[in-house]
Parts: C-alpha cells; sequence; structure tokens
C-alpha cells in the first residue's frame, strides 16, 4: 500500500489510469482510487507508514493518551474536515473497496449509517486524546463491537492507509509532516487498543449470539414486543443495550435496549417501535415471527444502577424508551431496594402509553415506585399530564437528591438532560443512552 508524502502533495489515477496533479481548488471525486508519493513509485501493497498492529499485544496495552501537540493536531484536520464530513468519509470507503474489494462483504449495501458514524468515532477518539481512562474505553468498546462484523487484526493497517489517504485529501490545508506523523501515532494507539480489548473479548464471550424469537406481541399497531431465547448464555444489565441483526437485512445492526432485567430463564426481551424507513424495525414489527432466529452482539451502555447508592432515581421515558426504565424497576425489586423511583412516561398521545397499565400495577406493588403519564396532544386524561415530558419534570423539581436516567428519542434526550440539569441534578449523575447509536435506531 502506499504510504504518505509529508507535504500532502499528491497524484491520483484517474478512471483511465493516467496520472494528474489535483487543482489546488478542486476536491478529488469519491470514485477517485489510487494514491501515491510524488515523484515516487507507489510502496509495494502491504507496506504502511506506521506499526502494523496486526496481533494482540503480549501484555494490556498501556493506558497511555496522545501527547497534546498530536491531540491538536488531530483537532485541527478534524475541524477542516467538519463542512466536507461526508465527502471524506465517502471517498474512504471508495478507496477501501477498490483496493480490498473482498472487504465490501463485510459492510451493509447501504452505507450512510455506517459513514456517519465512522467521523463521529474520529472525532470521539480526538476529542478524548488528552484523557487517558476515556480514550481507552471508548475504543475498547469500538473494538469489542466490531467483532460482530468479522473484522480481524490484520485488517487494520488497510483501514489505516486509507484513513490517512482519505484525512490527507480532503484537509490538505492543515496537512504537513508533523500532522501526518501525529495522525500515524494515532492511528496505531487507536488501533492496538481497539485489538487488545477484542482479544481480551474474545476469550470469554462470542462475537455474537443466535437468538430465536420465542414470543411477539403488538403492543400497538407500531410496537411489538419481542421475547427471545439464545443459544448461550448472555449476561447484561438493566439500563444496557444490544445490538440486533435480522435475516431479512444482514449486516446491518440496530440497537435496542432491554424491556427486563436479567430473568432466571435467560429470556430477553425488547421493544421496537417500526419507524418510517426502518429496514430493522419494521421487520421486527410487521415480518417476525415466532421461530426466526435473530443475531445479537455484545451488550453495550453505561445507563445501569449503582446497587450501593442510595440516591433516588428520577427516570424519564419516551415513547419506547420506557422499555429500559422497566428493566431499571425490575432490578432494583429484585436487589430488594427502598429507593424512591419517579418515573415521567411520555408520548404523543395516550394511545401510545401502551405499558402503562403494568406500570400502574407495579406503582401499587412497590411503595417507592411513583409514576407519571404525560401526554404532547391535549387533552390529558385518566391522571396524564398535558404537555412535554422535560417541562413536566420542571413543574415537580427541583429533584437535588435524584439521580437522572433519560431514554427515548435523541430529541428526547437532549432537552431532558436539559430539563435535568435545571432540576439540579449534576451533569455526572445525568446517565441516558448514546446520542450517537440512537440517529442508527431504524
Amino acid at each position: 500500500m502506499t504510504t504518505m508524502p509529508p507535504d500532502g502533495n499528491l497524484w491520483f489515477a484517474s478512471a483511465n489510469g493516467a496520472g494528474r496533479q489535483p487543482d489546488a481548488h478542486a476536491r478529488p471525486s469519491a470514485t477517485e482510487g489510487t494514491h501515491a508519493r510524488v515523484g515516487q513509485q507507489p510502496a509495494p501493497r502491504g507496506s504502511s507508514p506506521y506499526a502494523q498492529p496486526t496481533e494482540p499485544s503480549p501484555v494490556q496495552y498501556p493506558r497511555t493518551a496522545l501527547h497534546p501537540q498530536d491531540a491538536a493536531l488531530l483537532r485541527r484536520s478534524l475541524d477542516e474536515l467538519a463542512p466536507v464530513a461526508s465527502e471524506a468519509t465517502g471517498y474512504f470507503y471508495s478507496l477501501l473497496f477498490v483496493r480490498n474489494p473482498e472487504l465490501r462483504s463485510l459492510f451493509p449495501l447501504a452505507m450512510d449509517v455506517q459513514r456517519d458514524r465512522l467521523f463521529h468515532a474520529l472525532l470521539t477518539a480526538a476529542g478524548l486524546a488528552e484523557h487517558p481512562a476515556r480514550f481507552t474505553e471508548f475504543l475498547s468498546q469500538l473494538g469489542r463491537g466490531h467483532r460482530k462484523y468479522g473484522t480481524s487484526p490484520d485488517q487494520y493497517p488497510v483501514f489505516g492507509e486509507c484513513l490517512l489517504a482519505a484525512v490527507s485529501c480532503w484537509a490538505p490545508l492543515s496537512w504537513d509532516a508533523a500532522t501526518q506523523a501525529a495522525w500515524v501515532r494515532a492511528y496505531t494507539a487507536i488501533s492496538q487498543t481497539m485489538i487488545d480489548a477484542a482479544a481480551e473479548e474474545a476469550r470469554r464471550a462470542p462475537a455474537w449470539w443466535g437468538a430465536e424469537i420465542v414470543d411477539h406481541r403488538q403492543r400497538t399497531p407500531d410496537v411489538a414486543e419481542i421475547t427471545l431465547r439464545t443459544d448461550r448464555g448472555y449476561p447484561f444489565r438493566a439500563g444496557q443495550y444490544a445490538p440486533v441483526e435480522t435475516p431479512w437485512w444482514p449486516r446491518v445492526w440496530r440497537h435496542y435496549s432491554f424491556a427486563s432485567a436479567q430473568r432466571g430463564d435467560g429470556l430477553l426481551t425488547f421493544h421496537v417501535k417500526a419507524v418510517a424507513g426502518g429496514w430493522v424495525s419494521t421487520s421486527l414489527v410487521r415480518r417476525a415471527r415466532v421461530g426466526d432466529v435473530l443475531r445479537l452482539g455484545a451488550p453495550s451502555g453505561t445507563m445501569t444502577v449503582d446497587h450501593g447508592d442510595g440516591s433516588g432515581l428520577l427516570c424519564l421515558g419516551g415513547g419506547t424508551g420506557i422499555a429500559p426504565i422497566r428493566a431499571l424497576i425490575e432490578e432494583i425489586a429484585v436487589h430488594g431496594g427502598r429507593r424512591p423511583v419517579e418515573v415521567f412516561y411520555g408520548a404523543h398521545n395516550r394511545d401510545d402509553l401502551y405499558d402503562l397499565a403494568e406500570l400502574r400495577i407495579w406503582e401499587q406493588r412497590l411503595g417507592w415506585l411513583a409514576v407519571r403519564p404525560v401526554v404532547a396532544a391535549p387533552p390529558g386524561s385518566n391522571g396524564a399530564l398535558p404537555g412535554l415530558l422535560p417541562d413536566a419534570v420542571r413543574r415537580f423539581g427541583p429533584w437535588h437528591a435524584f439521580d437522572g436516567y433519560l431514554a427515548g428519542p435523541p430529541g428526547l434526550i437532549r432537552s431532558g438532560a436539559e430539563a435535568l440539569l435545571w432540576s439540579g441534578i449534576p451533569q455526572g449523575r445525568i446517565r441516558h443512552d448514546a446520542v450517537a447509536e440512537l440517529t442508527g435506531a431504524g
């Protein structure tokens, strides 16, 4: 594979193979493929400008972050890339598949969500570069998550070559020898951390689980409650979520929160809403039947409860966001907790409060649980509060003695977090699903 020129001055091969030097004011098209040093022959395929982390480290990768100067150089590149993020990531994938067509089978046919997640991951990694523990935690989770795609250690150098090529092409004003060196060091650290985390995870868990649908119930015309039996033990915590792949859309994974705590019979329950244009969600709600087999990746998420803490829980669940909230309630009950739990359950109208009847039963049995339904479309009835969920939370505040939990669509996560901060809950005590994962929830 080719290496990066220190000065970022690049040649590109046109469709007919003739070399040309890119115009200073023009962008390369996403279909332009090969890339070489000016005045030099391309480096042999398989060579790399950075250390190739093709095997797990014999010891745990050191929890060191990038040097502050490297972090600043990466941010400068990313700032320049931000306005052309879609074009840069499209170019990255085109280059990757032109050079390595065998890798195309690892990805879904539609790449829109994958492209967004790539750039978000780069921004996040760069932003955490000066914070060793968070840098390692983020990349370790990323490495563990990539096991379900079939990613192997020897593929990381291939991705690195194309990544550096894309950055140098689409952020030329900030690209120089120092920036190239910073990206080389960064990607070496990033890839080795991911490889080590994946190798450690492989010693104790499979890359994915087979999961047979044993029950499928329509809770509303657009919401299904799906119960699964996995082919082997599947440990998780209430408040977490799992990536799900269906047989109808291979290699397309979507994240869904568990709707129950860990059960003695090992069954898992999810609430899925069919969203407009959502391939996976629509298939799960309208096409899936008992006996169909899905795939689950490893559980993720930090919206869990510390059972050694006696603080109350203030929970906001919008739509199917009530699923992880009810799982948290179950887990607290199993642990014999008596801590107060206040639940605000929001929906557009009362018919969408599909889980309210069961939550009311729990409220009667559990003296520490209070449930307040909120409907956006007037009028409120049978005890439902009118208005938006964040506004209802503000009206009943302050909530200084509570920890905040948020689950629902991205808009609710953002507005709900603001309401919790306004109501007296510090940022460090607010937990919610990753907004980046939710944007690909279809």
